[in-house]
């Protein structure tokens, strides 16, 4: 790999990292940060909705404006914007002023996230896109299991608000930094023609990954619950077993690069979402086994999120015109599956308990699979046309 490329992969794999980060950070601090503004600890989660809904609503705003104009300057705004919304966030006045700081955070990260998927499937060469989505994919997945422990740390020794000082302070060395190392990328090369009808089948495509979503997260979300009721966990064993998940995601990320470039986007999506639903089943049947269950979660995220890397390569393969639009399409999908997904799960334990939630996130699976089986579109037919 040529020395640009590994200076693109390394600063797209640490802003993602950051993005996690401020993603995952903030539901350890809930509680320091209710008692600050002595509100309730469901007003102060407000602070993760805000941020999901805005996320959710503007990506995809940004993905058309990106292909339209290009990547550079809206990732370089949105650090800008991530840097004033942190500094608000660590010394809001008021619980309002708080929220504004959320809303603020989910629009910057709006602009960068899909935005780094979409330039690095730009500049990877044609026969790498699946390795390279994997490496900077891997880096918002590290930020699963260390984005908590990262937080609770500085908490401890410095107070919550620190953590958000820190975060502003990463961002606004990260603005710098992806201002110049995008530089060289022509405007010829980073633009991208408009959706030309193909929103359906945008919506219809990236529909997979709610679907994937939802069958991950309608666990995820209940594990540690689910691991203190059905196996008596302490808090250190769920720790444990969130850190197995966690090195489990991003394994399972960066070998899933390697399987796209040799046997294809395609095939790997739909392999790795038929054993996602085989290994739903041992979950729900071996859930309470043991320390068994560690072995079972690390496979779990392992063969999760080698299908949602391959799929994020398939997508940015076949919709090489649109891909800023899709990118940030697929991160909507995303999130709306995770909310889906958690009152999905919530509604099965209210209904049948734990024991059952494994059983549904395979059921999800299949669909997910089903939805994966459709035509996304002639790449090379649309790329004979462009040339033309």
């Amino acid at each position: 790999m040529e020395f640009r490329g590994r200076i693109s992969l390394s600063v797209g794999w640490i802003t993602l990292f950051l993005m996690g980060i401020d993603l995952f950070v903030v539901s350890p601090l809930l509680p320091f940060i209710s008692e600050a503004y002595n509100v309730s600890s469901v007003m102060t989660g407000w602070m993760v909705t805000v941020f999901a809904v805005t996320y959710a609503f503007f990506a995809p705003l940004f993905g058309w404006l990106s292909d339209k104009n290009g990547r550079r300057a809206l990732i370089t705004f949105g650090l800008l914007l991530f840097v004033i919304s942190n500094i608000l966030t660590a010394f809001a006045p008021s619980f309002f002023w708080l929220i504004v700081s959320r809303i603020l955070a989910g629009l910057s990260v709006a602009s960068i996230t899909p935005l780094i998927y979409a330039i690095i499937g730009d500049t990877a060469p044609p026969n790498r896109t699946g390795i390279w989505l994997s490496i900077v994919v891997s880096g918002h997945l590290t930020a699963i299991w260390a984005g908590a422990p990262f937080g609770t740390l500085l908490e401890h020794f410095l107070g919550w608000r620190s953590v958000f000082i820190v975060m502003a302070i990463m961002g606004a060395i990260l603005a710098v930094v992806n201002f110049n190392t995008w530089k060289y990328i022509t405007k010829s090369k980073s633009t991208r023609n408009l959706l030309e009808g193909n929103l359906l089948r945008i919506l219809g495509s990236v529909s997979v990954t709610t679907i994937w979503a939802i069958s991950m997260y309608a666990l995820y979300v209940y594990l540690g619950a689910a691991l203190y009721s059905e196996n008596r966990f302490s808090s250190s064993e769920i720790a444990l077993a969130i850190i197995f998940y966690g090195i489990g995601a991003v394994i399972g990320s960066l070998i899933s690069g390697q399987l796209t470039d040799r046997f294809g986007e395609k095939k790997i999506s739909k392999v790795t979402l038929i054993f996602l639903t085989l290994i739903f089943v041992c979950l729900g049947v071996f859930f309470t086994s043991g320390d068994w269950i560690y072995f079972f979660l690390f496979l779990w995220a392992l063969v999760g999120y080698a299908g949602f890397t391959s799929y994020q390569a398939r997508l940015a393969v076949e919709y090489s015109n649109e891909r800023g639009i899709v990118m940030a399409w697929n991160n909507t999908a995303l999130y709306i599956g995770i909310t889906l997904g958690s009152m999905i799960g919530g509604f099965v334990i209210s209904k049948w308990g734990y024991s059952f939630l494994p059983y549904v996130c395979s059921i999800a699976a299949v669909l997910s699979f089903v939805l994966s089986t459709q035509k996304v579109k002639e790449t090379k037919k649309a790329s004979a046309v462009s040339d033309t």
